[in-house]
């Protein structure tokens, strides 16, 4: 069980794609749990928003599968993968952390993730901060996953994504990680960089 948890919830407005610097998959080669990162090789980015545009890898401990993923270009630009659903972002696999939850489905990126969505739901006392982005993560949170009476049940959801963040196997993949094609409305935010990414730059 993931325990006790804040009574108090202070939203400091940290956006969805701070938590995409490691994504967990289902490995296209066997099933099982693959991780997506940034290219090892690069400089880790100024500034968070870069992780929507760096050029992403694709690696699956149990098969060894390997794929590799860039930023669409547009003229001098690089267009911004766009995250948001049961999908990520870059490769478009679905994501390994997924459970059935109140008729819907219950999803997070990776651990990191999961953990500020339980001290966020588990929080009797939510406070906004000082100013509210339009981007941040728990504003644009759906309404079910906010309601004090489900709180219960999405708890119990992200324990169980708990369990699946500890598990890779094929066999133990969730009924609910399949594609279904609910990517969010893409933005097509640009990156002026000059180019593309070369090897370490």
């Amino acid at each position: 069980m993931g325990g006790t948890y804040p009574s108090r919830h202070h939203d400091t407005g940290r956006w969805l794609v701070q938590y995409t610097g490691r994504v967990l998959v289902v490995c296209p080669g066997c099933g099982g749990r693959a991780l997506v990162t940034p290219r090892p090789d690069l400089p880790a980015p100024p500034y968070f928003s870069e992780l929507l545009f760096l050029p992403r890898r694709l690696t699956c401990a149990g098969c060894g599968a390997i794929a590799h993923w860039t930023a669409d270009p547009r003229g001098r630009a690089l267009v911004a993968a766009q995250p948001g659903g049961t999908e990520d972002p870059f490769f478009r696999r679905p994501l390994w952390l997924q459970t059935r939850c109140l008729g819907r489905v219950l999803w997070a990126c990776n651990e990191e993730h999961l953990e500020a969505l339980a001290a966020y739901v588990g929080a009797a006392l939510r406070e906004r901060g000082p100013a509210r982005p339009t981007m941040a993560m728990f504003a644009r949170l759906p309404r079910w996953m906010k309601e004090s009476g489900h709180r219960a049940e999405v708890l119990a959801g992200l324990d169980r994504l708990r369990d699946l963040a500890r598990r890779s196997a094929p066999a133990d993949r969730s009924d609910a990680a399949h594609e279904r094609g609910d990517r969010p409305r893409h933005y097509g935010a640009l990156y002026f960089r000059g180019g593309p990414y070369e090897d370490g730059v």
